[in-house]
């Protein structure tokens, strides 16, 4: 949630000096087109570039939503031109859609793993996962399926969330799923931008940067947004970690209030071969928007070889098309439907699911 606001906060500033639109085409003419879909079990994903490494990008949530338009061109502009440029396809890739209430994330993460066995061949070059929930799924993705990926990042996420952080992440996964989007945007806003809250003006603004985050969604998002929300606040990661046998390199900040300091550094301490970048003086708002991100990670890679050289083939099933809203996206200004199961009134924490 935290990454995606990021971008909708410098969505905003930038929208008060020129036309969101007109911003959108310039930025997108500058990446390779999007092309994206749906896979078979459920992830929709979007790809850019055709070179000839590969990446996985595991996105932040609550919500298994694909970036469209002006998220996508700043999310390119800000993390993955770099990586274009030296020659990775890069795939975003979200939670498959209509999971079961009780979902754990390692069980998300036998999703990534068996769609890299599926579609990519058995495996990808470098896995990079944003914040709580890109992060904890990377982690169990790593100690699982070690074969199955060269080299791991993860920005802005360690082995647990503390309290705070799970309240505000279950709060606005219920409120996004009963469709009360102003409510849910200002409880963003209040939590990752304290210093912007106005009373009166915080729901509004709230309100359209949750359409900016989610401009389109699915039937089954209401669903999957809590079942995310309940799945992440329930792991910790820690029994898993020192299972790791792939090269890490771990960025967090010394002012995040969902994760402590000590709990980035014990993350690092419990993986075998992890590299700690902590970003001090800087909350996660700061470190997240570094630029300087995506090229520590190529540097990294270069310097870290991998511990399995051998590749095997990666002929996928990979079936593009562009990405345009399908016949089950709902239009922005609805509320999200709610999917086959109820959401229910209230999140539980039910296990963590880590064995």
């Amino acid at each position: 949630m935290r990454r995606v606001a990021q971008i909708a906060f410098v969505a905003g500033g930038t929208l008060a000096v020129v036309g969101a639109g007109a911003f959108a085409r310039r930025r997108l003419q500058e990446l390779p087109t999007p092309v994206g879909g749906v896979f078979s079990n459920g992830m929709a994903y979007a790809r850019l570039g055709t070179g000839p490494k590969s990446l996985l990008f595991i996105r932040s949530g609550p919500g298994n939503v694909v970036p469209t338009g002006l998220p996508m061109a700043l999310m390119g502009a800000l993390w993955i031109r770099p990586f274009l440029e030296d020659g990775y396809t890069t795939w975003i890739v979200t939670r498959k859609r209509d999971m079961p209430k009780g979902y754990t994330v390692p069980e998300m993460a036998e999703d990534y793993a068996g769609l890299i066995e599926d579609e990519f061949g058995g495996k990808v070059d470098l896995v990079v996962g944003e914040d709580s929930y890109g992060g904890m799924i990377g982690f169990c993705l790593a100690a699982r399926h070690p074969d199955r990926l060269d080299h791991l990042a993860i920005s802005l996420s360690g082995y647990r969330l503390n309290d705070e952080g799970k309240a505000v992440q279950l709060d606005f996964a219920r409120l996004m799923s009963e469709g009360r989007r102003g409510e849910a945007g200002a409880l963003m806003i209040g939590h990752v931008a304290p210093g912007l809250t106005r009373p009166g003006l915080d729901r509004m603004i709230g309100a359209a940067l949750v359409r900016f985050m989610f401009p389109v969604t699915h039937p089954y998002f209401a669903k999957d947004v809590v079942t995310e929300a309940e799945a992440v606040a329930a792991i910790d990661a820690r029994v898993v970690l020192p299972e790791i046998a792939v090269p890490v390199l771990l960025f967090g900040c010394d002012q995040d209030v969902e994760f402590p300091r000590e709990v980035y550094e014990e993350t690092a301490r419990l993986i075998p071969d992890c590299t700690l970048k902590l970003f001090e003086g800087k909350n996660p708002f700061q470190a997240g928007s570094d630029k300087r991100i995506p090229l520590d990670v190529l540097d990294f890679v270069r310097d870290h070889p991998p511990v399995r050289q051998e590749r095997r083939s990666r002929k996928g099933r990979i079936a593009d098309q562009q990405v345009v809203p399908d016949e089950s996206l709902v239009a922005p200004g609805e509320p999200p439907l709610r999917g086959e199961e109820p959401a229910g009134p209230e999140p539980s924490l039910a296990g963590t699911g880590v064995g």
